[in-house]
């Protein structure tokens, strides 16, 4: 969670709009996980807004975790029309 904060701040932001149903989000940061998704706390017009953007499958290994993060904002990324950092895999 430290780590997606501190150097994926912006990611977060990203999954939230785009997966989280919150296109009008200006900021979010990771606030929890568990082993079927993560939670998120996004501002959304000026209010905190939690988000909850479930895994493809239930995590049973931390490296797991990476790559669904990766996944996710990809994904958020396509729904967005943007285009993701090229070290996002």
């Amino acid at each position: 969670m430290r780590h997606m904060n501190g150097d994926h701040a912006d990611d977060c932001r990203v999954i939230c709009q785009g997966l989280g149903n919150q296109p009008r989000a200006t900021d979010a940061a990771m606030s929890g996980m568990d082993a079927d998704g993560m939670d998120f706390l996004a501002t959304v017009d000026g209010a905190p807004v939690p988000v909850r953007i479930p895994f493809t499958e239930r995590l049973t290994e931390r490296r797991q975790v990476r790559a669904e993060a990766a996944r996710m904002y990809r994904e958020a990324c396509a729904v967005l029309g943007i285009t993701p950092r090229p070290d996002a895999r």
